[in-house]
């Protein structure tokens, strides 16, 4: 049985936020002299001399609109890893507790388990890049207070399998995080829909890809409310600040632009996953629901060296365990996809 209680630091749950007077300020007021900023106003216009809602509140009840969540169900983060690092310091003490995680997966984790002092445990993805479940389960120890699942996964673009996550859920105790920055190119539905049914999940989601807001950094992570509670009781008082609140207000009013751009890269997704293995390099697409394709190539050091020399930047993860000679590129647009291609094709092995 899960009990938040249970596995969240006893000095988390013992101390108190930060807060402002406008924290505790409630109704209205015309003279704001109480948080030492500039009542002069700022060289950038606007009213950015004065410090951003720290609560977000108009952000999170337009996410949670179009989400079909409650705002308190939502943390805002400086991107994902923001929330990510913040679950660490939430439930993990340093030196004491354990995560686990899937390779190949999204670095973060490791780095935010070593910057805490976590120990980190992983079991590898099967050949297929799914979640040997049973390992996982046996792998479990009473200091594992974190399980890290990327569905789809990066690097590799495959979805992971429902019932996977489901029996994981059901039988670990401590938090189940799973992260869907590449959710919205994928035809599962989120997990965000099922928060109620389990109080050990946690759901990443971010602007910086299908939204097309990376240089914002705008993270999301949706919970119960007691977890969500949790996190805002630890993050930085105004950690978004007043401008990426306002674009990304702005962004969610266009949804429907939001639709015809994933359309267009599944769309050239799907033209790369018909075009790349008619080239001599290419051994094999792995097929994918992210904004990027895992290539597996005859020589994937040469042809990253080589792209690089045409002044095509893709990564390299053949130094991956379970990536052995993988390129991993982002969808581009028709014009780069096709210089990708060209590049490619001229590669003498």
């Amino acid at each position: 049985m899960f009990n938040l209680e249970k596995i969240v630091r006893p000095n988390v749950l013992k101390m108190k936020a930060y807060s402002s007077a406008r924290d505790e300020f409630k109704g209205a007021a015309s003279v704001f002299i109480d948080a030492n900023e500039n009542n002069l106003g700022s060289l950038a216009g606007d009213n950015y001399n004065r410090y951003p809602d720290p609560h977000q509140k108009k952000l999170k009840a337009s996410i949670a609109e179009i989400k079909g969540v409650r705002p308190s169900q939502i943390f805002l983060g400086n991107g994902s890893d923001e929330a990510i690092d913040l679950l660490f310091r939430m439930v993990c003490r340093p030196g004491q507790d354990s995560m686990l995680h899937l390779p190949p997966t999204y670095g973060m984790y490791e780095v935010s388990a070593n910057l805490n002092e976590v120990k980190l445990d992983a079991v590898q993805l099967t050949v297929d890049y799914q979640v040997p479940v049973q390992e996982v389960l046996e792998q479990v120890k009473p200091t594992t207070k974190l399980i890290f699942i990327c569905t789809p996964n990066n690097p590799t673009g495959n979805s992971i399998e429902r019932e996977s996550i489901e029996t994981i859920l059901l039988s670990f105790e401590g938090l189940v995080v799973l992260d869907e920055a590449y959710i919205d190119f994928a035809n599962s539905p989120s997990w965000i829909s099922r928060l109620d049914e389990f109080p050990n999940l946690v759901v990443l989601q971010t602007f910086s890809k299908a939204w097309g807001m990376a240089g914002l950094r705008l993270g999301m992570a949706y919970a119960s409310e007691e977890v969500i509670s949790l996190m805002d009781k630890i993050k930085p008082p105004y950690n978004i600040n007043q401008a990426t609140q306002e674009l990304a207000l702005k962004s969610l009013q266009q949804t429907e632009q939001l639709a015809y751009m994933v359309e267009e890269i599944v769309q050239e997704r799907e033209m790369l996953v018909q075009a790349l293995p008619t080239l001599k390099t290419v051994e094999k697409v792995y097929p994918s629901d992210a904004n990027f394709l895992l290539v597996k190539v005859k020589d994937a050091n040469g042809l990253y060296n080589y792209l690089l020399e045409k002044g095509i930047v893709v990564r390299n993860r053949s130094g991956l365990p379970g990536c052995e000679g993988c390129l991993r590129i982002s969808v581009g647009t028709t014009e780069e996809n096709q210089q990708l291609f060209q590049a490619m094709a001229n590669f003498s092995i």
